[in-house]
């Protein structure tokens, strides 16, 4: 029979979950939930749910997978509201970038005999560019050609763990294991940082003298800096992230400003070959990443094939069979 998978947030990692899932015909019933009614049914139309519901409690009661992806102002409240409604066994999975703060509510939310992992999934490369979001952002092949990180408290059940694995593998990605304090360090790198920055250009650059004639004329480059800001988490996720990871933050921030002051020194002095060798330096790195990130050499195709019938028939065993009677073996 087919397993409940519960997606909680339909926007384009959520949709795009369950657009895979489709895909790789894994054998499951997909129900999603999102707190805009409008999203959940353009989910359902798009064909990432099999079904939506508007109680969130009810959402979750059959489930044997609960994914939350959200934005980490929403997390708490809706591990609060799900908490007495989810089954023993239950395995609760969630996308947002702060690892630790996160997996620290799940050990005071979640009973007993129900089980957290953490992820934070890249996008495919050809990806990007890309400024659609939401729904209509969602696609079946957003995770192929990228990684995920896996981040599990200490003794979780392995069977437990390999499920989470294998899940992320069903998806296109390919599992990077960390713990929450070297995952919310490089989160904070590529995740929070940049849309810091874009809100402190919005900041300098909106409303401020000049702004009325230069709101005409900002063309990619204000774009590009800003879209960090628009098209991932809402300012209060951001705000919360910002502070639940602040030691992490501030030492990045404090990086970066020392970057734009070795700039700044460098123009206000006129230093045009000292200039030069910053922005040469910038342009070169950034175009060996791009190449790399495309290239994905790191990725081993081998470790990314799952079986999908394998995948279904196990969370049967798993769910309904004599996986959690056992409970012997504890992940190290």
């Amino acid at each position: 029979m087919p397993v409940q998978i519960t997606i909680i947030g339909l926007g384009q990692i959520g949709a795009s979950i369950g657009l895979a899932l489709k895909a790789r015909n894994a054998d499951v019933h997909l129900v999603g939930h999102d707190k805009d009614a409008r999203s959940a049914k353009a989910a359902q139309e798009a064909g990432a749910v099999d079904t939506f519901k508007y109680n969130l409690p009810d959402s979750v009661r059959e489930a044997r997978i609960v994914i939350l992806a959200l934005p980490l102002a929403e997390v708490r409240e809706t591990l609060e509201v799900i908490a007495p409604d989810l089954q023993e066994g239950t395995l609760i999975l969630d996308t947002a970038p702060a690892k630790g703060t996160v997996a620290a509510w799940a050990n005071e939310l979640i009973p007993q005999g129900r089980f957290y992992v953490g992820l934070f999934p890249s996008i495919h490369p050809d990806l990007l560019h890309s400024i659609e979001y939401g729904v209509k952002a969602a696609r079946a092949d957003l995770f192929e050609r990228g990684v995920t990180v896996v981040t599990a408290p200490h003794g979780i059940p392995e069977n437990v763990f390999k499920l989470a694995t294998d899940f992320v593998a069903l998806l296109g990605s390919l599992p990077l294991l960390m713990d929450t304090t070297e995952a919310d360090g490089l989160l904070g790198k590529v995740h929070v940082l940049p849309q810091l920055i874009a809100a402190a250009l919005l900041d300098a650059t909106l409303d401020h003298p000049g702004w009325l004639e230069a709101k005409k004329l900002a063309a990619r480059p204000f774009a590009a800096v800003t879209s960090g800001f628009a098209y991932h988490d809402d300012a209060v996720s951001l705000r919360d992230v910002s502070l639940e990871t602040r030691e992490n933050t501030v030492r990045l921030l404090n990086s970066y400003i020392a970057s734009l002051v070795q700039l700044r020194d460098a123009i206000e002095a006129g230093d045009r070959d000292a200039l030069g060798a910053r922005l040469e330096n910038a342009w070169d790195g950034r175009v060996r990443w791009f190449e790399e990130r495309h290239g994905a050499e790191w990725l081993n195709r081998e470790a990314q094939r799952i079986d999908t019938p394998s995948f279904s028939e196990r969370m049967n065993r798993m769910f309904f069979g004599t996986a959690f009677g056992e409970r012997a073996k504890k992940r190290k």
